[in-house]
């Protein structure tokens, strides 16, 4: 499965060190060439030799080990395909996250330009620190790729949040990221994402509780399948690819209508708000003695119908969020939007849906079409969107490439 693929391996000092034995063996069955990086203090728990035996390769420790002539982190980053770091402690993501390099581990990861997997490992409470969540949150702004820890029964003889995923979860998310092909190479993709703000003096405005993240795991999708990405955001966030900042949903329209003419698809995960101040207060609306104001709305514009209206080569892909009869509703909006898909998430429920990294959606297509994804992490949904929406472009030109080969 993995032959001709290297994976480079680095091992920071936890308890969990020992279980990354058997994740060197499971890529070492699948033909894989495998790399291995420690830090000092995670021989502590497992030992150069048996790493060395288990990936037939020598184990980088020591950063000014240079064979060669060639910096050893270069020469790492250079050969490597992928990089999985696990366990990552603490101390390890919050070198990475502020860019120290003072060690093997830490220079390699500076100077790889290819994924980066890190799986965090610690004790509950570490887990818990803000810091540490900000350092996981910096780290995904970059681009780095997170598996969280999971539940259990910890080494400090505690029980919570902080043991190292499962081997199986690292070990097919590596091979999913090696095996995956350009698909959507040469394609121009614009998605949007998060809540618009309708401001309604300086101090206050008009919102929704969406955090952006399905738009964002949309973006990241896209761009790791080869495609040219403009993600447009209410959501301050750096990626490898443009992203445009915008507040309100007369900015998003203009910045969609900028992009439109040269997409090949626009998905439209934002939650435009419908409506807007008539009047926005130039200073601050000071408290009267009245119980009750009035507040006059007028409509925005319909993005999504807009676009859908002017489309010609273009796939228009549109989102709704309902909170009561998903799928009628959803099948009514398709057709008054007239958009190519439209995707129905459920928020009434609390698994899934604003602010959570999990979802579930129903997605229609014009033609009537309806396939359901069940719950799973935003980042898998993702996948799961783009495959639909382009496995049936795929099969569409097959079967055009068919007729054409029969004289249909």
């Amino acid at each position: 499965m993995l032959s001709g693929k290297t994976v480079l391996i680095g091992i920071s000092g936890g308890i969990a060190a020992y279980k990354i034995c058997e994740l060197i063996r499971m890529f070492k069955r699948q033909n894989a060439n495998v790399r291995v990086i420690c830090t000092p203090n995670a021989l502590n728990f497992v030992t150069k030799l048996t790493l060395q035996n288990l990936s037939q390769n020598e184990v980088g420790i020591e950063e000014f080990e240079i064979p060669d002539f060639k910096p050893e982190h270069i020469s790492y980053a250079d050969e490597a395909d992928v990089m999985v770091i696990a366990p990552a402690t603490a101390n390890t993501i919050g070198k990475i996250a502020n860019g120290i390099c003072d060690n093997l581990l830490t220079s390699v990861v500076s100077a790889f330009k290819k994924p980066i997997l890190i799986a965090p490992a610690m004790n509950c409470n570490m887990w818990q620190n803000g810091i540490i969540q900000e350092n996981i949150e910096k780290l995904r702004k970059y681009g780095y790729e997170i598996l969280e820890p999971e539940t259990g029964f910890l080494a400090c003889g505690t029980e919570g949040v902080g043991r190292l995923c499962s081997l199986e979860k690292i070990f097919e998310r590596t091979v999913e990221i090696l095996n995956s092909k350009k698909k959507l190479s040469g394609k121009k993709i614009v998605i949007t994402a998060g809540g618009t703000i309708e401001n309604i003096d300086p101090v206050r405005y008009i919102s929704n509780y969406s955090s952006g993240k399905m738009g964002l795991a949309l973006a990241d999708a896209a761009f790791s399948q080869g495609a040219e990405v403009v993600l447009i955001t209410t959501v301050d966030i750096t990626r490898g690819y443009k992203v445009i900042k915008v507040k309100s949903a007369l900015d998003m329209q203009l910045a969609v209508n900028s992009e439109f003419d040269t997409a090949d698809s626009v998905i439209m995960a934002a939650a435009v708000a419908d409506y807007r101040a008539k009047n926005i207060a130039g200073q601050k609306m000071k408290k009267t003695s009245e119980n009750e104001i009035t507040l006059e709305l007028v409509k925005n514009p319909d993005i999504l119908k807009e676009i859908s209206a002017r489309k010609t080569t273009q796939k228009v892909i549109g989102f709704c969020a309902e909170s009561e009869n998903l799928i009628q509703n959803a099948r009514e909006k398709i057709q008054k939007k007239g958009c190519d898909f439209l995707i129905a998430n459920d928020i009434s429920r609390s698994d899934i849906g604003f602010s959570s990294d999990y979802n579930e959606v129903v997605i229609f297509d014009k033609n009537g079409m309806v396939k359901r994804l069940e719950r799973a992490e935003k980042t898998k949904i993702a996948g799961q969107i783009l495959e639909v929406i382009y496995g049936q472009e795929r099969t569409d030109e097959k079967n055009r490439e068919l007729c054409t080969a029969v004289s249909c």
